[in-house]
């Protein structure tokens, strides 16, 4: 309870920094919402008009003003409204935000089915030509730029063959491109990662131990040392999902997907502050949040760190 309760003070810490410092670069970004929203170069309007609009947005007000307005709403679980949409923000990330959590999911999945068992095989065949095999491709996946690889993939599969579509959402055939693109890329660090974490566990004391005992091989493999590796894994894994959740901006706008990514890219374009606030927000929580997650993890994958604990008490 007491690292869960450090946890939450820091979160609480962390959202303020980050609030404060995203707010303040986005003012003085350059571009005026006032006259992106008007569409000054488009329609004809006075200043009169313009400086009206901005004093009923609140934006006629001091940076820090703005900002503790936007704090004190934000404990009222109140994000603003849209700029462009005029909904509430938090209706706008949370119809977009399941779309991005389904491809991050389809693309983890696609990143395991790949890493773990040409990690293991690689490791359990140590220098040999499947090992030397799985450490060219992982190179060789680690190095392909995510856009790239998408676009690779377009051109073959939907250009070419026909086969999936390239853009949207709906279907589970939406769902292959982009979630293909994204697990490739992360593929090659992962595998790379099995390889290494799995020899260290199995040159171990306890895999020695367990093996003269008379333990079998498959139940030292999975019980004991796949465990053991698995905490370096789930360290990077971690970070991966957080870095995922926020970093599908590429690929929703090159696949045309609706999440959270596209939305946020959209926002940028026609200076909807507060979808861009509330997005690095909610981004940020949900980091956290995860890396929390992790760290409880340690104390169920790894006794040693119980003990620890409890030796501290």
């Amino acid at each position: 309870m007491k690292q869960i309760a450090k946890r939450l003070f820091e979160l609480v810490l962390f959202l303020f920094l980050l609030s404060f410092i995203s707010f303040v670069f986005m003012k003085a970004a350059p571009g005026d919402p006032v006259k992106q929203m008007l569409r000054v170069d488009d329609v004809a309007v006075t200043d009169e008009q313009i400086e009206a609009f901005r004093e009923e947005l609140g934006l006629d007000k001091p940076v820090y003003i703005q900002y503790w307005n936007w704090f004190k709403r934000f404990f009222q679980f109140d994000l603003g409204k849209s700029y462009t949409t005029h909904e509430p923000v938090i209706d706008e990330l949370s119809r977009k935000f399941p779309a991005t959590l389904l491809l991050t999911g389809a693309s983890l999945l696609v990143m395991l089915l790949i890493a773990v068992p040409v990690g293991t095989l690689s490791a359990l065949y140590r220098d040999r030509w499947i090992d030397h095999l799985s450490r060219l491709l992982a190179l060789v996946g680690a190095a392909l730029p995510s856009f790239w690889l998408g676009l690779i993939l377009i051109d073959l599969f939907s250009v070419r063959l026909n086969w999936l579509p390239s853009m949207g959402a709906g279907t589970f055939k939406h769902l292959i491109l982009p979630s293909l693109t994204l697990g490739i890329a992360m593929s090659g660090v992962y595998v790379r990662l099995v390889r290494s974490s799995l020899i260290e566990s199995l040159g171990q004391d306890f895999i020695r131990s367990a093996r003269a005992r008379g333990i079998s091989e498959a139940r030292i493999f999975f019980f004991h040392a796949f465990r053991h590796c698995l905490v370096p894994v789930i360290t990077i894994f971690g970070v991966s999902l957080g870095s995922l959740l926020g970093g599908t901006v590429i690929i929703e706008v090159l696949f045309a997907y609706p999440g959270v990514g596209k939305l946020v890219v959209d926002a940028i374009v026609q200076r909807d502050y507060p979808i861009i606030q509330g997005y690095i927000l909610f981004m940020g929580i949900a980091v956290v949040l995860i890396n929390l997650l992790v760290d409880l993890s340690y104390r169920y994958l790894n006794p040693e760190i119980r003990l620890k604990e409890a030796g501290r008490r």
